[in-house]
């Protein structure tokens, strides 16, 4: 069905469709747009693949290191943090 869905005719037709919508003087602001959100994606894409690589790495390595500390260590009891108090501002009439 979607076998030769995608001829060199219908680009042309795509296109002459998206210049009468959006103009002639739009479309390089479009691509500039495009192409740098495309850039940044890479960007970040690439940012979080390398993030990910050291934490595996990081990741066994604290797991050996906890396994080397003694069992009756202490727990880590938590603090409780509190939100200041709000003043209240006096009240004005009009």
């Amino acid at each position: 069905m979607l076998r030769n869905g995608l001829e060199p005719w219908h680009l042309l037709v795509v296109l002459a469709i998206v210049v009468l919508l959006f103009g002639s003087k739009k479309l390089p602001e479009m691509a500039r747009g495009l192409g740098k959100s495309m850039r940044i994606l890479k960007a970040e894409t690439k940012a979080l693949r390398e993030d990910d690589a050291p934490a595996d790495t990081a990741a066994a390595g604290t797991a050996q290191s906890t396994a080397q500390q003694p069992a009756d260590r202490p727990a880590v009891t938590p603090t409780n943090v509190t939100k200041a108090t709000e003043t209240k501002r006096p009240e004005t009439t009009t």
